[in-house]
């Protein structure tokens, strides 16, 4: 049986995302010593679909079609390609998710820190001012003081205000490519593709 004849059918409207390989085995990172079925995808490989993804609106489904020039890979095969690259993909999204958990929960500590630093500052300088009165020496301290107590909230601001939405914004695209159908058809001669590994 050939590729195509073996291959999955794209949903109507889906964004393809083209790469184009001699073989399949080189869109998996080679010195990965797990199975097959297991493997990373190569880097590249990786960092050129997520960006195409990107760029296609959020609501559309997204496909990958995989042109292979000298392979004429077995139903089995394909399948197993499709397996590992949803599987991939679907790891990616779990362990963005984990890098999340961890960064809200960093900015929880962050913000407990910093919210009792800035505390302790404003009661230095009331006491300074208190027992040093009418002094310039008073209010540069009190002064110097509170700007170090919001220096110190610095930290969990940018996370709770920057920091989350781009490792979100990755979880859903990773999401996105997990559910995406991969098709692997035969390259034609002259064909021309947006992405080559020279592996």
């Amino acid at each position: 049986m050939t590729l195509a004849a073996a291959d999955v059918t794209l949903p109507p409207g889906a964004a393809p995302i083209e790469v184009h390989v001699a073989e399949l085995r080189q869109l998996f990172h080679s010195l990965d010593p797990t199975p097959f079925r297991e493997r990373d995808l190569d880097p590249k490989a990786e960092e050129f679909i997520a960006e195409w993804a990107r760029e296609i609106h959020g609501e559309r489904p997204l496909a990958l079609v995989v042109h292979v020039d000298h392979q004429a890979a077995s139903p089995d095969e394909s399948r197993v390609v499709r397996e590992a690259i949803r599987d991939y993909f679907g790891h990616r999204a779990e362990e963005t998710r984990r890098q999340l958990r961890l960064l809200f929960r960093l900015g929880r500590q962050s913000l407990a820190i910093g919210l009792a630093f800035l505390a302790a500052c404003l009661v230095g300088g009331d006491l300074i001012e208190t027992l040093l009165p009418d002094t310039r020496f008073a209010g540069i301290a009190r002064e110097g003081l509170i700007i170090g107590g919001w220096v110190a909230m610095w930290r969990p601001i940018e996370i709770f205000l920057y920091d989350w939405w781009p490792i979100r914004a990755n979880a859903r695209l990773f999401d996105r490519l997990s559910a995406m159908p991969v098709r692997v058809v035969p390259s034609q001669p002259a064909e021309q593709a947006r992405w080559r590994s020279h592996g």
